[in-house]
C-alpha cells in the first residue's frame, strides 16, 4: 500500500487531502471513453411478473432456509443449471421478496452461468469490464480501507451495482471460482428494511427527494489505481431517493454510501447531514443485515432494487475471484400509492381479521 503515497489527492490550497480530483494527474485528464453515455431504455418484462405467487415449481425441487427474518434465503439440494423457465421466474420473484437467495456447491460454469442469466433480460456491462458478458470480482489480499483513505473507491462501502446508470441493473449473480477459507465475507442489508424503519415524518421526507448517483468517484479510481479505462464517460443521475419495486410494489430506500453523493432539492451541507445519518442508519441496521461465508461453488443472487452489498473489510489468505452477471433493469421511479413492507403488513393483518384495528 506504499506505494499509494505518491497518489494521495493533496488540496493545493489547504495542503490536506482531498477525496476527488478529477484533472490529479494526465492519465485521468486525458482518457477519452471509446463509448457513449447510455439512453434509457424499456428492458423486457421483469421474469418475476411471470411466476406463481406460492413458487410451487420452484419449491417442488428445493429446500428454502430463510438466514433472517428480514432478508436472505438458502435454496438447498438443487443445482441452478437444473432449473427450468418456470423454476426461474420464480426464483427471480423469491429474490424480490427476499433480497438476496444464496446457493452452494453448484455445477455452473461461465458459459452455462450467462446463458442462465439471459434468462432474465439484456446482460449488462460494468463501466471497466471489457467482456461483453460477464466481470470477474478480483479480491485484494490487502485491507481496502486502506485505499479508501487515498482514494476514493465506491465498492469498499455498502452499495447496488452501478446504481448510477440511467437503467441500473436489477438482478446480479455472482459465483465463486476460488476463494480462501477465512475472509471475504459479503454483506446485503435490505432496503425494504432501511425503509420501514426510518419515523414516519423523515420517510414523508425522503419520499420528496432525488439522490445523485455518480460514477465518477469510482472513474477515478479505475483509472487512477488499476491503470485501466473505463469504458465510458462519468456520468451524474438523479433518481428517486426511495423507489417503488416494480413488481412487489414495496418501497425501498434507494440511497447508498458507495455513488450517492447529495440530494438535487438540497443545499450541500444539508446533503452532507443527511447523507452521515443514512450511512449510520445502514450500518446500524443489524435486524436487516445478512452476511454471507463464501466457499468455492457458491451463488448469490440479489436484487439491486432492494439490498445493498459490500465485500467485508480486511486481510486473508489465498485468492478470490468470481464470476459477475448481470441485467438491465427498468429506470427507478416512486409510486406514491406504493407502502412499505411494514405497512402492508399491518393492512394484511388487518384485512385478514388478525387484528381489529390501527393502533
Amino acid at each position: 500500500m506504499a506505494q499509494l503515497e505518491a497518489r494521495k489527492h493533496i488540496s493545493p490550497d489547504s495542503g490536506f487531502p482531498i477525496t476527488l480530483h478529477p484533472h490529479f494527474n494526465d492519465k485521468i485528464k486525458n482518457h477519452v471513453p471509446p463509448e457513449p453515455l447510455r439512453e434509457p431504455f424499456t428492458p423486457p418484462t421483469d421474469r418475476a411478473f411471470f411466476a406463481d405467487p406460492e413458487k410451487k415449481a420452484l419449491f417442488s425441487v428445493a429446500k428454502q432456509v430463510d438466514l433472517t427474518e428480514s432478508l436472505g434465503t438458502v435454496l438447498e439440494n438443487v443445482q441452478l443449471s437444473q432449473l427450468n423457465g418456470t423454476q426461474l421466474d420464480e426464483l427471480a420473484l423469491l429474490v424480490n421478496e427476499r433480497g438476496v437467495v444464496f446457493f452452494r456447491d453448484q455445477d455452473l460454469d461461465t458459459e452455462k452461468q450467462v446463458e442462465l442469466f439471459q434468462h432474465y433480460g439484456i446482460l449488462d456491462r460494468h463501466p471497466a469490464q471489457k467482456d461483453q458478458k460477464f466481470v470477474n470480482i478480483q479480491g485484494s489480499r490487502e485491507d481496502h480501507r486502506k485505499i479508501l483513505s487515498y482514494t476514493p473507491w465506491a465498492s469498499g462501502d455498502f452499495h447496488a451495482d452501478t446504481s448510477f446508470e440511467i437503467n441500473p441493473p436489477s438482478y446480479s449473480l455472482l459465483r465463486m471460482e476460488e476463494h480462501p477459507e477465512v475472509g471475504g465475507d459479503t454483506a446485503w442489508v435490505s432496503q425494504y428494511g432501511l425503509y420501514d424503519t426510518l419515523s414516519d415524518a423523515y420517510k414523508r421526507f425522503l419520499d420528496s427527494l432525488h439522490a445523485v448517483h455518480t460514477s465518477r468517484l469510482q472513474y477515478d479510481t479505475i483509472l487512477d489505481l488499476w491503470g485501466a479505462g473505463p469504458n465510458r464517460p462519468p456520468i451524474d443521475t438523479h433518481h428517486p431517493a426511495v423507489r417503488t419495486h416494480p413488481v412487489t410494489k414495496l418501497k425501498a430506500l434507494n440511497v447508498n454510501p458507495g455513488f450517492v453523493t447529495g440530494f438535487a432539492e438540497l443545499k450541500k451541507v444539508e446533503s452532507d447531514k443527511v447523507l452521515d445519518f443514512l450511512a449510520y442508519h445502514i450500518h446500524s441496521a443489524d435486524d436487516h443485515y445478512v452476511r454471507w461465508k463464501w466457499a468455492v461453488g457458491s451463488v448469490a443472487m440479489w436484487d439491486n432494487r432492494c439490498t445493498l452489498h459490500r465485500v467485508i473489510p480486511g486481510t486473508y489468505k489465498g485468492l478470490r475471484r468470481g464470476i459477475r452477471t448481470t441485467v438491465f433493469g427498468e429506470q427507478p421511479y416512486f409510486d406514491p400509492e406504493s407502502e412499505s413492507r411494514v405497512a402492508r403488513k399491518l393492512r394484511e393483518e388487518i384485512e385478514d381479521g388478525k387484528i381489529s384495528h390501527l393502533t
